[in-house]
């Protein structure tokens, strides 16, 4: 392999010919280059062939301007695109919504307020907001005792109606991971909840928060309880409203803390704004759930940023819940209300299917967290190179540098589950030409042996995924001197 460096502030690409991973069909690509720089960068089958990866690799490299297809291994084999499908989603987002589109979330009094006690319900409007956290309630809160009141006579309600809602994501995963959440109109911190644990004795003292930099606030809308074993590490079940979890005494050591996902988010939102308004001079009642948000005057209101910034800090971060709310609130805004995740995923499907004329994309969520995603290189290239996409989208890629016989500065959207690496966005050959790129790596069958104990930790999957996030840098080094 070509040895570099790499300064991490951002993402990566994929593209090359036949090789041991023999291409399906053949691409129509540029003539080979012939100047001596391209003629000493290591041929792509000799980089794939070193990278040793069981499973299927696919890539295409483009033209990000004309579109002009450079190089391909199994350009058009249907591969699992982990997170770099959130880079579809983004733009899917950002074309129906608009840039400047924000999240809202309101605090409706139903009645008049007399003498700081409100005549009437409190109500929690969600509108979708993935980035609400709890500091954003206390604003609610504050502004709310601002505007005089400091009583709630009726009820205290959380309206969760203006999005489906979803337990979770991806049913294959364990139920602990907190990457996997549950996904509605109302989420706050994420949707995930601080379990801490401290040896208190022979046993242990636990804390269960909806922690931030500002504020703790203990939470009942969850509850944990150490149970006498060593497996399963955790254990989940629904009781009424409240997420009720079992830890394993065995696997606690001194002490430590990790997040948790929450599935009720409406009582757990409810649950933080009674918390943020006690803490505000407010009473007010446990909180129930609605569906639809009632007529009434609007006490404060919390705005997002700006759609291009929550695309931008969701591609950064690769944060699944963003992903899942963008696409849904963009499905939505298209006139479908869905009753899953896959069938809004469906629609975006569809809608790249036309915007970018892909073939064979077929997404089951927004943020690629499923594994039975698909697209194929050459769709995923097909996009990158649409219309106006790079335009919207580079300027928003996480950005990483590859430091090796050149300084390559690349915009793009990695990709990670067990098993599966994909890289997909833009850099430029050193003359300056913009090119545009996706490489998909997957062992499909190791993935799928796996028990669900090892899906967090898989064994050999660490040093896999080093090898193939390898390749893809291998091969845009390649691709930056070949395809000048």
């Amino acid at each position: 392999m070509l040895r570099r460096s790499f300064l991490v502030t951002g993402a990566a690409l994929a593209a090359l010919p036949a090789c041991a991973n023999a291409p399906e069909r053949s691409m129509r690509v540029a003539p080979r280059p012939n100047d001596i720089l391209a003629r000493s960068a290591p041929e792509a089958v000799a980089l794939v062939a070193e990278a040793g990866l069981v499973g299927k690799v696919g890539f295409a490299v483009a033209d990000a301007n004309t579109g002009e297809v450079l190089e391909v291994l199994n350009p058009i084999r249907p591969q699992p695109p982990a997170s770099v499908a959130k880079a579809v989603t983004a733009l899917y987002a950002l074309e129906t919504l608009g840039a400047g589109h924000r999240f809202e979330t309101r605090l409706v009094a139903t009645g008049p307020i007399r003498g700081g006690r409100l005549n009437g319900d409190l109500v929690l409007v969600g509108g979708g907001d993935p980035a609400l956290d709890t500091d954003g309630l206390n604003a609610l809160a504050a502004g709310a005792r601002a505007a005089g009141l400091t009583e709630v006579g009726g009820r205290l309600l959380v309206a969760d109606g203006a999005l489906p809602s979803f337990a979770r994501i991806d049913r294959t995963q364990p139920d602990h991971v907190s990457y996997n959440p549950a996904v509605g109109a109302v989420n706050v911190n994420f949707n995930r909840v601080h379990f801490g644990w401290k040896r208190n004795g022979s046993g242990y003292a636990t804390s269960l928060d909806a922690r931030t930099n500002r504020f703790r606030p203990d939470v009942s809308s969850s509850r944990i309880r150490v149970a006498d074993r060593s497996l399963p590490v955790y254990t989940y079940a629904r009781e009424g409203a409240v997420d009720s979890w079992t830890v394993a005494r065995g696997q606690l050591g001194s002490n430590g803390s990790r997040w948790l996902p929450v599935r009720n988010p409406a009582v757990y939102a409810g649950d933080v704004l009674r918390s943020m308004l006690r803490a505000n001079g407010i009473s007010a009642p446990a909180a129930g759930r609605v569906a639809t948000a009632p007529a009434g005057t609007v006490l404060a209101r919390e705005q997002g940023a700006e759609l291009t910034r929550v695309a931008r800090s969701m591609l950064r971060y690769s944060n699944n819940l963003t992903a899942e709310v963008l696409g849904l609130t963009a499905t939505v805004d298209r006139g479908i209300r869905p009753p899953t995740l896959d069938a809004s995923a469906d629609v975006m499907s569809a809608w790249l299917a036309e915007r970018a004329r892909t073939r064979r994309a077929d997404f089951d969520d927004h943020s690629g967290l499923n594994a039975t995603t698909r697209i194929s290189a050459a769709d995923m290239v097909t996009m990158l190179t649409a219309r106006g996409a790079m335009a919207r989208l580079r300027p928003i890629l996480k950005e990483m540098v590859i430091e090796g016989d050149a300084r390559i500065p690349v915009q793009a959207k990695t990709g990670t589950l067990n098993f599966v690496s994909g890289l997909g966005g833009y850099f430029n050959a050193r003359s300056g030409r913009p090119l545009a790129f996706a490489t998909f790596c997957a062992d499909l069958d190791r993935r799928n042996g796996l028990s669900l104990a090892e899906r967090e930790r898989p064994p050999g999957g660490r040093d896999w995924a080093r090898r193939a996030r390898s390749l893809q840098f291998d091969l845009i080094e390649r691709w930056e001197r070949v395809h000048a």
